[in-house]
């Protein structure tokens, strides 16, 4: 929104820019956020551009080499974060749509909770990303370990949405290790948890 007599800009986050002192890059971001409150009609047929962005393996959002620090940005660019079938992220305004770098997975898992149904004894582990959202694992989020080719060292998934993963972080992944249980799967030692009564492996037991 422009004041004609301040000339300024008023982004959707409530901040105010003075038009003059806007750089392309800003103004660039600044378009892009304007562009999610408007209605999309057939995102396929949008142009397709390469935005500059990044997800970092931390976590942490890069416009054009520049760390995104407004969590309310970061939320809005995630809403509209799809993958398609050959592994490529885009995201999608109502006017464009382009590529964006992700270096592991979109998403952390910063938090896990155990949550406990006592009418039917059943157990749900709870996760929040580091953009607050919730995930309960189970069959439609799926958690799945890879492991390191190198180091051997487990790296752990959980499904989001729509073929959005988050990665564990070492300290989500260590509790649920203390929270895991003995199963034998295939005649093999398992060490696991249960959610939504589904078995969830986290890796297997040496005799």
């Amino acid at each position: 929104m422009v004041s004609p007599n301040c000339q300024c800009i008023t982004t959707l986050s409530g901040w105010k820019l003075k038009r003059g002192f806007l750089s392309e890059k800003t103004s660039k971001l600044y378009q892009l956020e304007k562009q999610l409150d408007e209605k999309v009609s057939d995102r396929k047929a949008l142009p397709v551009q390469d935005f500059n962005m990044k997800i970092a393996i931390d976590g942490k959002w890069y416009y054009q080499g520049t760390p995104i620090n407004r969590m309310a940005l970061v939320k809005l660019f995630a809403g509209v974060l799809t993958k398609d079938r050959n592994g490529i992220y885009w995201l999608a305004t109502p006017v464009e749509r382009g590529t964006i770098e992700v270096e592991d997975a979109p998403f952390l898992a910063v938090d896990v909770s155990l949550e406990k149904d006592c009418r039917e004894s059943l157990s749900n582990f709870v996760f929040r990303t580091n953009l607050d959202e919730i995930v309960v694992c189970g069959p439609d989020n799926p958690l799945r370990i890879q492991f390191d080719n190198s180091t051997g060292e487990p790296r752990p998934y959980i499904l989001v949405r729509d073929g959005l993963e988050a990665r564990l972080t070492r300290a989500v992944y260590y509790q649920l290790v203390d929270m895991a249980i003995e199963n034998e799967t295939e005649g093999q030692k398992v060490l696991g948890i249960w959610s939504k009564e589904t078995f969830f492996p986290l890796g297997t037991i040496d005799d």
